[in-house]
């Protein structure tokens, strides 16, 4: 894919990420869908590694400065979280050559998401330690936050971003990842 594509993917992914949580949050499913995640693990698949942390940082700002979503309370976890979904996916994409898409993607995407979660988790435990605030979290509410609560859009997140991959490859709009080989003229 040529650099404008992904510019402009990227760009997509980051507009995405401030229209998707304005349209779920009227309905209480904001942060029970985790919608930013969505449009970072996209782009972070499709664009890679460097165009993922570029989305999993812009988007959230762009986000919380436009409409106040998420909080800068929120935020100071959601970049580093947002940042590796968006890396970690990159590079398994490339690095993962199972022969199979639907495979590759999953397998970028599952460690991305854990490794995002972790890593949000301790941003977040380094903000109240710090005293930054004065409520303490601990590691039952860390792991109630980030996996429990936000159950369902981890398993919209892993149901959605491979159709959406795959619609996109099938629609042409991105390159196959496998493309098939012509059959012989014989």
């Amino acid at each position: 894919m040529s650099v404008i594509k992904r510019i402009c993917i990227c760009a997509i992914c980051i507009a995405l990420c401030y229209v998707l949580p304005l349209a779920l949050h009227p309905f209480g499913l904001g942060q029970i869908l985790s919608p930013m995640h969505i449009p970072v693990l996209l782009c972070g698949l499709l664009c890679g590694w460097y165009y993922g942390a570029i989305c999993g940082i812009l988007g959230p700002i762009l986000s919380s400065l436009l409409s106040g979503m998420p909080p800068v309370s929120t935020l100071i976890s959601m970049l580093p979280e947002l940042c590796v979904y968006g890396i970690v996916c990159g590079i398994l994409m490339k690095l993962i050559r199972s022969r199979h898409t639907f495979v590759d993607l999953y397998a970028s995407m599952i460690p991305a998401m854990l490794l995002g979660r972790i890593v949000g988790g301790l941003a977040k435990y380094l903000f109240y330690l710090t005293g930054i605030s004065e409520n303490s979290i601990s590691i039952s509410a860390w792991v109630s936050a980030y996996f429990v609560s936000t159950l369902p859009g981890i398993v919209v997140q892993l149901l959605l971003v491979p159709v959406l991959v795959f619609v996109l490859m099938k629609a042409r709009l991105i390159p196959e990842r496998y493309p098939k080989e012509p059959l012989p003229n014989g």
